[in-house]
Parts: structure tokens; sequence; C-alpha cells
């Protein structure tokens, strides 16, 4: 039988979390959401057929730096193992540059691309990779604005607005976010 990976749920300040792991690695994190099985059903969706299981130790460890983050602490996690897969080479490209932000540094799609040689015309590529993100927090797609210092989509739970709450977190001052239209 094929491992589909094991995943854990785990409370923070601001919601349910839960991570999804493969051997030692991270193939999956969803942000907090305000309910247990709408967090246990997104990471579910990531990683089909996984169990729910105590997390080896290295996962862990990167639960525990994810509730101090949502804590306000400072926390990195350049070092968090992760086990992707396989994803399209330029996201896999992606993800590394991404995850050499550290906390409250910000950049736009545009850049990222320049910084991959692919030019600015690649920024939609750029976030299409963000918005497919298997390991957000990890992978800190919200760290990756639009131009203009626009707070850009955000697919994870509470969209924009959560986005703008991790980065006020980090210390980065955003344009209030529109919530959307009350018909």
């Amino acid at each position: 039988m094929i491992n589909q990976g094991h995943y854990q749920l785990f409370g923070t300040a601001t919601g349910v979390a839960a991570i999804g792991w493969k051997g030692a690695g991270i193939a999956s994190f969803r942000l907090p959401a305000p309910t247990a099985p709408e967090t246990e059903r997104a990471i579910l969706r990531h990683l089909p057929g996984a169990r729910r299981a105590e997390p080896p130790a290295g996962i862990a460890a990167v639960i525990n730096a994810a509730i101090r983050y949502f804590e306000g602490e400072r926390v990195e996690f350049f070092e968090a193992p992760v086990e992707l897969g396989e994803p399209p080479p330029f996201f896999a490209r992606v993800y590394a540059h991404v995850r050499g932000l550290g906390w409250g540094q910000t950049t736009t799609y545009g850049a990222v691309a320049r910084a991959l040689d692919a030019g600015p015309e690649h920024a939609r590529a750029v976030g299409q990779a963000m918005a497919t993100n298997p390991a957000p927090l990890i992978i800190p797609c919200h760290r990756v604005m639009a131009a203009g210092g626009g707070i850009g989509g955000f697919s994870a739970p509470g969209g924009a607005l959560s986005k703008a709450r991790m980065l006020e977190l980090e210390g980065v001052p955003v344009a209030p976010v529109q919530q959307g239209f009350d018909f």
C-alpha cells in the first residue's frame, strides 16, 4: 500500500491549523481556520487518504514553531523539511526562492519572476505557484505582494484579510483590505 501520508491538527492563537507529512518532510500545511472540521477537510483535500497520527519530532518542532508564530513570535521556517512531490519545475523554483524570504520581508510577483530570470511577464505564473502553494507559512507566500504595494490574492481561509493579518503580525504595514460587498 502506498503511503498517503499523515497529518495532525493543532490550535493556534488564530484558529485550528494542520500539517501533513510524508516521511520526515512537510507535504502540506493548512493555515488556521475557525473550526477543526474545516481545517481537517482542507488538509485531506491536499493529502487524500492521509491518516491522522502523532507527528515525529521534526514535524512536532515545526508545529511548535507555527504556534509561536501565530502568537507573534519572530519564527523562521528556512530549515523546515519539505516533501512537495514533483511540482512543475517553474513552481519548484518559485517555492525555493520564496522560502528564502524572512520575517517581515516582502517582494512582488514580478520581482520573483525577475529573480528567477523569467522576466516580469511571468508574474502571473508566480501568482499561480503561490495560489497552489501546498505549504503556506513554510513557503511564505503571504510575503509576495502585487505590484504597487497591493496585497494581492490569498487562497487560505480568510483570503486577503488573513494575508494582511500575517503581514501585520510581522510588522509590515498594509493598506486596508476590502472585505467585499454586502448586498
